[in-house]
């Protein structure tokens, strides 16, 4: 019986090995053993015997295939980048925003320390300006007319802001239900960007309506309109940052915390109205700007929410580690908002990390800039263009709050005033030692020399432009390397009047930072100028930034 039962078997696996060659393609002089996914045929169609054979080859093969990724190995290596250059976005973002963020923070030391100085400069000029006699038909000089006029705005927008209740703004935003806080701050934030991107050409307008040559003293009249507006200006916007300032101070100090939930919130909406655009190095440039502001604009909110707290508390400790927790939660979720958006954008945009060393470069070109003698700008005012951060208004309401909640009384108390003002003195000048050291060197790391000392002439309007740079070199009898040996912290010259009319603009308004190879030479004749792209450089990028839009 075992005998037939094998002889039975032994036919049983002939057969089932012919059919197998068969179905392979095998020929019947073949001798080799059926591979593995033949007995798997088989016992498939042993199993299934209506299933067509196509299927049962396809199950095979599924279970079977393999592949090699170095057959496209240009993809993967592309995608490996792509990791590579998110993961590097933390590190390279913020030391831009660390380095914009001290750059405000000298615009901001500057309305505290120097600018009072300025204005007793100026004014003790003007006073004794008789005893010297009139040796220039100016009475003072532009730059100390706008130091006068920003002294005298933040005096009477101070004086002003006295007759905000504070207190009673604050116990009018905390009854309002939670929804209506939302729409509030969303509110306050549009409107804050739009009060900054209007509010510096105010300013801008004022100051060259004030500084600049008139032939007739009725025609200073004009400064007297843009004054006024400018003063409303200041004022307005510092009632609307002290509106922000009570809406946040009402979520600190909510019961629940919901409110200081749904504020944070806000900042992960962001993240899906700026992520799935298209963005180029320009708009990515603007972007950066708007949140080195938007940042520094909250450590200084935060810092007027703490202050209005710890004097509620008569300045107790305790509460300080209190509120810690929650300042923590706020600054995290902006840095943790900020390091996501610009991850994603860079990727879907195919932009490198080394994007923002450029940028870090193109913000020090500025203040390297504003030191020469062709600077037509303070610093200051150069970073409320570029960023949009204008420190008036901000100031005004932090002497505001600080007076009110700190009270001078005694001799000893005003001397420590007098030292916290030498410390703050102290603060700003080193602040602008270590800045402008560090904008020099990211200056020459982008190889912008070049940019510093041969700036490019045009012509005033009315004149004819694309005059060679030879002529304005014989003209002003200045050489190339006389402006190299310029020191960069000598004050501006002004021009005598019986020079040609040849304005030299700004190095800002003319170069590129990209120091990449990858730029060509552009030249300075007028027939290519006519040609050249519309795209905008980055140097080129000011005010606009707080809006978010392209500049097309």
């Amino acid at each position: 019986m075992s005998d037939e039962n094998d002889w039975l078997g032994r036919v049983v696996y002939f057969a089932c090995w012919e059919a197998i060659r068969k179905w392979e393609g095998v020929g019947l002089s073949s001798h080799t053993a059926p591979s593995v996914p033949s007995y798997l045929t088989v016992f498939c169609f042993c199993m299934f015997p209506n299933v067509d054979l196509s299927l049962l080859r396809f199950i095979s093969a599924e279970l079977t295939r393999g592949y090699f990724l170095e057959h496209n190995e240009a993809k993967y290596t592309e995608r490996r980048e792509r990791v590579y250059t998110c993961m590097r976005i933390p590190k390279e973002l913020e030391k831009l925003m660390f380095f914009g963020i001290f750059l405000c923070l000298d615009a901001f030391l500057y309305i505290f320390t120097l600018l009072p100085l300025r204005v007793f400069l100026a004014m003790f000029r003007f006073i004794t300006l008789p005893c010297y006699g009139l040796r220039d038909r100016r009475l003072l000089q532009p730059a100390q007319v706008c130091d006068m006029l920003k002294g005298v705005i933040l005096v009477i927008c101070y004086f002003m802001m006295h007759y905000v209740d504070y207190s009673m703004m604050y116990h009018l935003i905390r009854g309002q239900s939670v929804i209506k806080l939302y729409i509030i701050y969303n509110m306050l934030e549009v409107a804050d960007r739009l009060f900054s991107s209007f509010g510096q050409d105010i300013l801008d307008a004022l100051y060259w309506t004030a500084t600049e040559p008139k032939e007739r003293k009725r025609a200073h009249i004009g400064v007297i309109p843009h004054f006024f507006m400018a003063v409303l200006y200041v004022f307005l916007h510092a009632i609307l940052i002290m509106v922000q300032a009570t809406t946040l101070n009402v979520a600190f100090n909510s019961h629940n915390k919901s409110l200081l939930t749904i504020m944070m919130s806000n900042n992960f909406v962001e993240i899906k109205g700026s992520v799935f655009k298209k963005f180029e190095k320009n708009n990515l440039f603007q972007m950066s700007n708007s949140d080195i502001k938007e940042r520094f604009t909250n450590y200084v909110l935060l810092l007027i929410v703490c202050l209005r707290n710890m004097e509620q508390f008569s300045w107790n400790p305790d509460h300080l580690w209190v509120l810690f927790p929650d300042v923590c939660m706020v600054v995290a979720s902006e840095i943790a908002v900020d390091i996501v958006k610009h991850a994603f954008i860079t990727k879907f945009n195919d932009i490198t990390a080394d994007v923002y060393s450029e940028y870090r470069a193109s913000l020090a070109f500025d203040l390297v800039s504003s030191r020469q003698k062709n600077a037509y700008t303070d610093y200051s005012d150069s970073v409320s263009r570029r960023m949009g951060f204008i420190p008036l208004p901000l100031a005004v309401l932090l002497i505001r709050v600080v007076t009110s909640s700190i009270k001078v009384q005694g001799v000893l108390a005003y001397l420590c005033v007098v030292l916290f003002y030498c410390g703050l003195i102290s603060l700003k000048v080193l602040n602008s030692i270590v800045l402008l050291g560090k904008s020099c060197q990211y200056v020459k790391e982008a190889k912008m020399e070049e940019k510093l000392f041969n700036p490019v002439p045009t012509a005033t309007p009315g004149k004819s432009a694309g005059k060679p740079q030879s002529m304005f070199k014989s003209t002003h009898g200045i050489s190339t390397d006389e402006n190299r040996s310029t020191s960069v912290t000598n004050q501006p010259v002004h021009q005598k009047d019986n020079t040609p009319s040849l304005l030299v603009t700004s190095n800002s308004d003319q170069f590129l930072t990209t120091p990449d190879g990858e730029e060509k030479d552009i030249s300075q004749d007028s027939s290519e100028l006519k040609h050249r792209s519309s795209k905008k450089d980055l140097l080129e990028i000011d005010r606009f930034t707080i809006c978010g839009n392209r500049i097309d």
